[in-house]
């Protein structure tokens, strides 16, 4: 890999050319079949998910992100084609009859959760701006029998939906991917109805972050370069409009998780010792102001929970060198 192909392209399109030639590369391995075989903790081909090329089958932000017995009776496909960072569907407390929106979908898996969870009153869209993908996910959609879902064609940072129509959105690990951050956060912030909530997983920084590991394009369709410092981004969600907003840790990734990510990408591997500590998958809420007086008091009472203590963080261990724990996960 030159020193040229890792750096971060300098526009909006060249930035989508580049997620979406290496996510629709995921797409159609899983959709020939490439991957059939592969354990949860990555890919069979040794490709470490969403975090770029290693030489490594276990992936530090990939792995482990759901339960058995969540994901029995959807499509394996479905799972495979995940390149997450945490699992939005579990924490965004969605209830029956709510209308769901996915931003950068990928292969459904979270939609398909969604759809399950929001039942037969409410539904669930998917949003992607990779063909391949797309695709992928009707199929996964067919296969789970799912009625309540739809899958639309286009860019996180201008939603192909009507204002005040949404009442969550969640997000897996791809809102750092995009180019222009305020745009996706302005047009999430439209088409969320009053009271809606903002519930996604991303991949969030701390100050300090190397600024080899910033420009690097192998780490930004890895999840990593790309991402917002923690203030940044709550700066970001109350200039949309947002408020109650927090950023919960799930994963703060250790100097060995830091190593997994940097393989591959072609930078100094001394970097890890910089890496460690600053790089994080998080929990990100915020809340549109408005809504029924029950909307209102649900949304104090999610602001009132207490946060994770980040110093229980962080542990993930490769444990029989698959980094799914201590008994086998597949």
């Amino acid at each position: 890999m030159t020193a040229d192909a890792t750096k971060v392209p300098t526009t909006l399109d060249e930035i989508r050319a580049t997620v979406r030639a290496r996510y629709g590369a995921t797409a159609q391995k899983v959709a020939d079949g490439a991957t059939a075989g592969a354990s949860c903790c990555g890919p069979a081909d040794g490709s470490s998910g969403c975090c770029g090329s290693t030489s490594e089958s276990w992936d530090p932000i990939t792995s482990d992100l759901y339960e058995a017995g969540e994901t029995a009776g959807l499509p394996a496909e479905a799972l495979l084609a995940s390149l997450g960072c945490g699992n939005p569907t579990a924490l965004a407390e969605l209830a029956e009859g709510e209308v769901v929106l996915d931003l950068g979908a990928g292969g459904g898996i979270d939609v398909l959760l969604s759809a399950k969870r929001v039942g037969l009153t409410g539904k669930a869209y998917g949003l992607d701006m990779t063909d391949e993908m797309l695709a992928l996910a009707l199929e996964n959609k067919a296969k789970a029998g799912a009625t309540n879902v739809e899958f639309l064609k286009g860019h996180i940072e201008s939603i192909p939906l009507p204002a005040n129509t949404v009442d969550v959105i969640i997000s897996n690990c791809v809102i750092n991917l995009s180019g222009d951050k305020r745009a996706v956060l302005k047009d999430a912030f439209r088409v969320l109805r009053p009271g809606g909530r903002f519930a996604v997983s991303d991949i969030v920084v701390r100050e300090g972050l190397p600024e080899a590991v910033k420009e690097n394009m192998a780490l930004w369709t890895g999840c990593v370069a790309g991402a917002l410092e923690e203030q940044e981004f709550i700066a970001l969600l109350h200039e949309a409009g947002f408020e109650d907003a927090s950023i919960e840790p799930t994963r703060l990734y250790t100097r060995d998780d830091a190593l997994a990510l940097i393989q591959g990408t072609g930078l100094d591997l001394s970097l890890a010792d910089h890496v460690e500590g600053k790089v994080m998958s998080a929990f990100v809420r915020a809340t549109k102001p408005g809504g029924t007086p029950d909307a209102v008091a649900a949304a104090a009472a999610r602001a009132a929970k207490p946060k994770r203590d980040l110093m229980t963080l962080g542990q993930s261990v490769k444990a029989s060198g698959c980094g799914c724990g201590s008994t086998d996960c597949c």
